[in-house]
């Protein structure tokens, strides 16, 4: 054989090695951890063939709640800061459902914590939000998370803490020993029971919406619940 064609079958070798690895990361990214721009979600898992019949008494629990406590419809969503399109529907849909129907006294909004593993500062930015929830600023505190980032960690809790008017030191003595731990840990663990794949994920009512869907899509279960 000449040395030519063992250069050739060597080229076409590596070149197959090549795309094997690369079909391999897509698939990674695509299918291991579920991240689909399609689906507008971040899913951990296959979605369930079966999903559990929801009691939203029960998914309620005791977080803090946006709007009418009485309101008609109730949304649950299941979040993490870090989530690329938990904050897509925080910056395109959210503020539409807050003015259409939760400021109007239709809907009221429970937000649960779903802070997914493999984004490093999620878990802390939930206990952020707990935290502000124990002086009673929990959407404050949501509010800024998305709007401003969870990137630069614990030192930007911190500051967001003393932007919205928090007790400084109580704030940071939750944080900082992990007080709502337990509490982000609850919130999660109920999502999974509910069937909960992947953020952002909400209970219209009982319905499972999955992912930032457009403003309509919310619109029109809503409005299906309300009549």
């Amino acid at each position: 054989m000449s040395e030519e064609i063992k250069i050739k079958k060597s080229s076409m070798k590596n070149s197959a090695i090549i795309i094997l690895l690369v079909l391999l990361i897509i698939s990674l990214f695509t299918g291991g951890f579920g991240i689909s721009s399609n689906a507008n979600v971040v899913k951990i898992d296959e979605p369930t063939n079966n999903p559990p019949s929801i009691n939203m008494e029960q998914l309620i629990d005791d977080d803090s709640i946006k709007g009418d406590k009485d309101a008609p419809v109730t949304i649950v969503e299941f979040s993490d800061y870090e989530c690329p399109f938990c904050e897509r529907f925080y910056s395109q849909t959210y503020n539409l459902i807050e003015s259409e129907y939760i400021d109007t006294g239709k809907v009221k909004l429970i937000f649960r914590d779903f802070p997914l593993s493999f984004h490093a500062n999620a878990q802390k930015a939930a206990e952020a939000a707990e935290c502000a929830g124990e002086q009673g600023k929990y959407y404050e505190m949501h509010d800024k998370l998305f709007e401003e980032g969870v990137s630069n960690g614990i030192d930007s809790f911190k500051q967001y803490a003393k932007e919205i008017g928090l007790n400084e030191d109580e704030f940071n003595t939750c944080l900082d020993t992990g007080a709502m731990a337990s509490e982000v840990k609850e919130d999660m663990s109920d999502g999974q029971k509910a069937g909960v794949q992947g953020t952002p994920a909400f209970f219209i009512n009982g319905e499972l919406v999955s992912g930032a869907q457009p403003f309509s899509v919310f619109q029109e279960k809503i409005e299906a619940a309300l009549n």
